[in-house]
């Protein structure tokens, strides 16, 4: 048993796009599940769900990873990406992610089948 009492979750109200687990309330209510579904949180020993980039725009998500030196390169924020790792390039997350670099005044190193 670790005994952790935060959990980090990197959703963002942004992407919604059909993902009820990415709204505020969602995140809301699933602590407050755990706490009263849990031993430990019975016993006192709550636990808190932070979701830091819940109300960030993308441009801001984006530039926050940039300045903190993430390989964007690596990541793939499709839900449809093919078996090498491409993604669609059509759908809302694609098209969120590739608004999100050009707003944030960044090139979007990822790798896309369709662009």
């Amino acid at each position: 048993m670790l005994g952790s009492r935060d959990i980090f979750v990197g959703v963002n109200a942004v992407d919604y796009s059909g993902y009820p687990d990415c709204r505020p309330e969602y995140i809301a209510a699933f602590e407050s599940m755990a706490n009263l579904a849990t031993r430990a949180a019975v016993e006192g020993a709550t636990l808190r769900i932070h979701a830091p980039l819940l109300h960030l725009g993308k441009a801001e998500i984006i530039a926050r990873g940039n300045d903190l030196g993430v390989d964007y390169g690596l990541t793939v924020s499709c839900y449809q990406a093919d078996q090498d790792g491409r993604a669609c390039g059509v759908c809302d997350s694609c098209r969120l992610r590739r608004a999100g670099f050009a707003a944030a005044g960044l090139a979007d190193p990822g790798a896309y089948r369709v662009f």
